[in-house]
């Protein structure tokens, strides 16, 4: 059975932020993941980790202003050197961790600007901080992002996201670009899961889940997460499933399927 990672973004959001480690680590997760770590020294979450014996599975780059409504920088013409400079300052972070995944957001599409130069640029920028992060032995995720949840998102579907992987793969080397396969975002924006991660696991690097389409515990909503573990079992993913998804209430309220496995 699949090994799993509580998302402390979404997750035990009853704790500050950072009792959750703690609060993950007594349900039974080995790993957590979440958005952002930037608002805190890496030592500090360091330490949370540590004491908790948990594993940092992922975490985002910084994603520009949030709070103003941006959803990445990677796609933005413009702002390349402030995209570089989050791959840089996420780097400490990682290493504190001993992370080896970061997910690099594309940012939400701008208008006025056509899609071949946002493609180009978001191309460019994923070589860039991929071969910033390789001599650290990290993996650069792309996670497509469904427009539901998410409108004007950059980059939507697996199989875009797989296409722009091989081509920066064979034009410059960069193997340690990687697909971020969240079933929830799949489910909601193109559908075919299953078949989707057996053609795509080749060039995978993390999986994400949540129940759809309301996006809370997997064992709600459409999708049979029973199949989809025993079928990523049998791929013979190795890594951690992020739970990127939103209690009904407290947390380990609804774990039920989680303790059951």
């Amino acid at each position: 059975m699949p090994k799993f990672a509580a998302n402390l973004t979404m997750m035990f959001n009853e704790y500050k932020f950072e009792d959750r480690f703690s609060a993950a680590a007594d349900a039974g997760f080995k790993a957590v993941e979440y958005l952002f770590p930037y608002d805190f020294e890496p030592d500090f979450l360091a330490k949370q980790l540590e004491k908790n014996n948990l594993t940092q599975a992922l975490f985002n780059l910084y994603p520009g202003n949030w709070e103003k409504g941006e959803r990445g920088l990677a796609c933005l013409p413009g702002r390349e050197d402030e995209f570089i400079k989050s791959v840089e300052k996420a780097i400490p972070y990682a290493k504190a961790f001993s992370c080896q995944r970061l997910h690099a957001m594309a940012g939400l599409t701008p208008q006025g600007i056509e899609k071949a130069t946002l493609l180009k640029t978001y191309k460019e920028n994923i070589a860039q901080a991929a071969n910033l992060l390789k001599p650290h032995g990290i993996t650069l995720c792309l996670e497509p992002i469904n427009q539901r949840s998410m409108p004007g998102y950059f980059l939507n579907k697996q199989g875009d996201a797989v296409e722009i992987i091989k081509e920066l793969n064979t034009e410059h080397g960069t193997d340690n670009v990687k697909l971020q396969f969240d079933c929830f975002h799949c489910q909601m924006e193109e559908g075919a899961v299953s078949l989707k991660l057996r053609e795509f696991f080749p060039y995978t690097a993390h999986y994400q889940i949540a129940g759809v389409p309301e996006r809370h515990e997997p064992n709600t909503g459409e999708l049979n997460y029973a199949y989809i573990f025993n079928l990523i079992d049998e791929l013979g993913y190795q890594g951690y499933i992020g739970c990127e998804y939103i209690p009904l209430a407290k947390t380990v309220d609804g774990l039920s399927w989680f303790t059951a496995l």
